[in-house]
């Protein structure tokens, strides 16, 4: 167990059709063949780890100009992000009492659009950046081509970055510290599982988990958002397992409940 504290950063909200989600959330039927969708709002949030080996910045948002060019316009209209004009991840992290320079590690759980923004504030610094192995390959495979995901900006991660590239499934760099890849949503997701002395073992699943449904009922992740349903699965069970052991809480990726529940953080 570790003497940390873990702030919430609010970065905002991104709006979409639920289905994108949960899986199968809205189907027609026969006496009702075209029903209403819900398009909800969904939180997006960084991580501030402080820990006693260094600073941990946990993702790194929406890059603020998404609306203004950064972003292509069918990744606008499938997850607006209609307040990213009131957040900036300088800004965001100073409303939390942190800095720019305060950071002395950048992790990243992967390199989609809405958690690889702010990576250019840290190109041609040596600060390090955490990633995976086969997120980095997939996020340029998807950005340079005509396949794999969509929602990769290339202009997020293309930059001048000190890339602390992990390899294996598990990798422990700090103390009580472990990233563990959880492949499904994107080849080279990875969580972050943090044992802290007085809170206990909270384990950060990404996008592996975007709302309750998807743990609790195992209902996956919808609308093309998974790049394997097998992978996604096994990797529901590595989380569930990680609970089980440890008496884990686990928080997900995008859930509004959940998200008012952490707001005030750990330790």
């Amino acid at each position: 167990m570790v003497n940390a504290t873990i702030d919430v950063i609010d970065r905002g909200e991104l709006q979409c059709d639920l289905n994108y989600l949960i899986e199968g959330n809205t189907l027609g039927s026969h006496s009702d063949p075209n029903p209403d969708t819900d398009y909800v709002a969904i939180p997006v949030f960084n991580l501030v780890i402080d820990h006693p080996e260094g600073t941990i910045l946990w993702d790194t948002g929406n890059h603020e100009d998404a609306l203004d060019g950064h972003w292509p316009d069918g990744l606008k209209e499938a997850f607006y992000p209609h307040d990213v004009d009131e957040h900036t991840l300088e800004g965001d992290l100073e409303n939390a009492g942190w800095s720019l320079n305060d950071i002395d590690y950048v992790f990243q759980s992967h390199l989609h659009l809405d958690h690889a923004g702010g990576l250019h504030h840290f190109d041609g610094t040596d600060t390090p950046v955490f990633v995976h192995e086969e997120e980095v390959k997939f996020a340029y495979y998807s950005a340079k081509t005509e396949e794999g995901s969509a929602a990769y900006v290339l202009e997020d991660f293309d930059h001048d970055l000190n890339w602390r590239v992990l390899h294996q499934d598990r990798e422990t760099h700090f103390e009580d510290v472990e990233f563990v890849r959880l492949p499904g949503h994107t080849p080279g997701l990875t969580g972050t599982v943090v044992h802290l002395d007085d809170e206990g073992t909270i384990a950060f699943a990404g996008d592996e988990i975007y709302q309750t449904e998807n743990y609790e009922d195992e209902t996956p992740l919808g609308a093309g958002l998974l790049w394997s349903h097998r992978h996604w699965f096994r990797s529901l069970q590595t989380l569930k397992e990680i609970e089980r052991e440890h008496d884990a809480e686990i928080v997900y990726g995008h859930d509004p409940d959940q998200y008012e529940e952490i707001q005030s953080g750990w330790g």
